[in-house]
């Protein structure tokens, strides 16, 4: 059965990675699912934790993939096809690098900043025509130690103002859903 858009929220499976830099995506989309009391449940057919909710009248489809971050498009893929929609009615929701942290930004399209998971959705996609919902989690002190920054805990200063970002990042998607990706531009990206 179509959706009107698909909102998935980026992270690593498993509870090691609960709580890290790199799973801020999956946060957002387990809050919206909690807002509006779903809950998500395993699809080993689509690969994903999944579930769908009404926002002013749409339906929205959420989903948190069961792969890892760097195969998300094995995840994303086949969920468009099955809810038959177009790579303009996905929103990805994903930590960002060169962003500060708890730093929040929509964009419509883009490149891939260096992230595997947009990388991997993009190949299986065909298509880079999306819509992000970016988190700042800062640039590690090094490149080398890109995998150990994203993969690590944040500190509690860092932990609790992100916090507020995936809240602020569940209201930004709910404006593209109501209002569309211009409106919620204007209102997030003007922030912090």
């Amino acid at each position: 059965m179509p959706a009107d858009l698909l909102v998935v929220g980026l992270g690593n499976p498993g509870r090691e990675y609960a709580g890290t830099r790199h799973n801020v995506g999956a946060d957002v989309v387990e809050t919206l699912a909690r807002r509006h009391g779903v809950t998500l449940a395993r699809s080993k057919r689509e690969r994903a934790s999944v579930g769908e909710v009404r926002i002013a009248g749409r339906r929205v489809a959420l989903a948190v993939p069961l792969t890892y971050m760097n195969e998300s498009g094995l995840a994303v893929a086949p969920l468009a096809k099955h809810l038959a929609v177009d790579p303009t009615d996905i929103v990805v929701v994903h930590d960002e690098l060169d962003l500060e942290p708890a730093v929040l930004r929509v964009k419509a399209g883009g490149g891939l900043a260096g992230h595997n998971g947009l990388r991997s959705i993009v190949q299986h996609l065909h298509s880079d025509a999306f819509l992000r919902v970016r988190i700042g989690v800062g640039k590690p002190p090094s490149k080398e130690r890109g995998a150990d920054h994203v993969l690590s805990r944040q500190p509690k200063r860092e932990r609790e103002a992100m916090a507020v970002t995936v809240e602020e990042a569940a209201d930004a998607v709910e404006c593209i859903v109501t209002d569309g990706v211009d409106a919620a531009m204007n209102r997030y990206n003007t922030r912090g």
